[in-house]
């Protein structure tokens, strides 16, 4: 028993410092008046620095936003397995940054059916953990509509994922992406269960909440999300809104765009194009 207990004391220890950390982050949000303004507080800073994340990179003068062609996804999942490898996502079945769902109306029933690469059968299908792919399983069966469609974070204008983190660990950058500090992250996953799109995951490894940035690393340099630049049909388009002639800008232009759960009042920025009502 004492071995037991002194082993729960460094536990609690260990969870108090972490605490400390951010009982100093949460004063700091009391001193100007909340965690949003924290948020606005490290957008601020970073911005006088006009070196965030990257050298010579002014969030200030960006505003990306991000675009999905479902009429175009082939369900390859190129996309996913470069995330994965890019991002330092787990190599499970269940931890993703972005994933590809598909959505198959058959003949005689009203409601699609709808699966994506954490399907039990596709798993099966893959063989790998590293490696994702659509098991055939409507083979022979008579298909009235089919198509695929590629979800992430959607880097909303009014994030509820920033709204209920109590450390000020989720922000919003001035450039519209919602990041995270993970040196401040206390795993409390109240983010994870605020998000309405599922776009987040608890990493158990590292103790910390994750989910998409639109490959902020990259982005910040002028290069393309992965995701991106790996789709060889040209499904996703990523861009700068503030530029009129950006591929995103054209996008949302010359498209009907719709954007997912928009009466959550989130006012995300994934735009899409070719989705129907049941995706959500």
């Amino acid at each position: 028993m004492k071995r037991e207990a002194i082993s729960a004391l460094r536990a609690r220890r260990g969870f108090l410092r972490k605490i400390g950390r951010a009982a100093t982050v949460v004063g700091a949000v009391a001193a100007t008046g909340g965690v949003l303004r924290q948020a606005a507080a490290k957008s601020g800073a970073a911005a006088a620095r006009a070196s965030f994340p990257t050298a010579d990179y002014d969030w200030t003068k960006h505003r990306w936003a991000y675009g999905v062609d479902a009429t175009k996804c082939i369900g390859c999942l190129r996309c996913v397995e470069a995330c994965k490898r890019e991002n330092d996502v787990p190599l499970t079945a269940h931890h993703f940054r972005t994933w590809v769902e598909r959505v198959v109306y058959l003949e005689g029933e009203d409601q699609p059916r709808i699966d994506s690469q954490q399907d039990p059968v596709n798993i099966a299908a893959s063989g790998s953990e590293g490696e994702y792919r659509f098991a055939n399983r409507y083979a022979g069966a008579k298909v009235e509509k089919a198509f695929f469609v590629p979800k992430l974070c959607n880097q909303c204008t009014h994030p509820a994922c920033v709204q209920v983190c109590p450390v000020g660990a989720t922000y919003k950058g001035v450039d519209g992406v919602v990041l995270i500090d993970h040196e401040y992250c206390i795993g409390c996953r109240y983010c994870v269960q605020a998000c309405p799109y599922g776009a987040r995951y608890f990493n158990e490894e590292k103790g910390v909440s994750d989910k998409c940035t639109w490959c902020y690393h990259r982005i910040t340099k002028g290069l393309q999300p992965a995701c991106v630049e790996v789709c060889p049909v040209g499904a996703r388009v990523f861009g700068d809104a503030r530029d009129a002639q950006s591929p995103i800008s054209l996008f949302i232009r010359n498209n009907r765009v719709q954007v997912l759960k928009p009466e959550t009042g989130n006012g995300p920025n994934v735009y899409y194009v070719g989705i129907d009502k049941a995706v959500n």
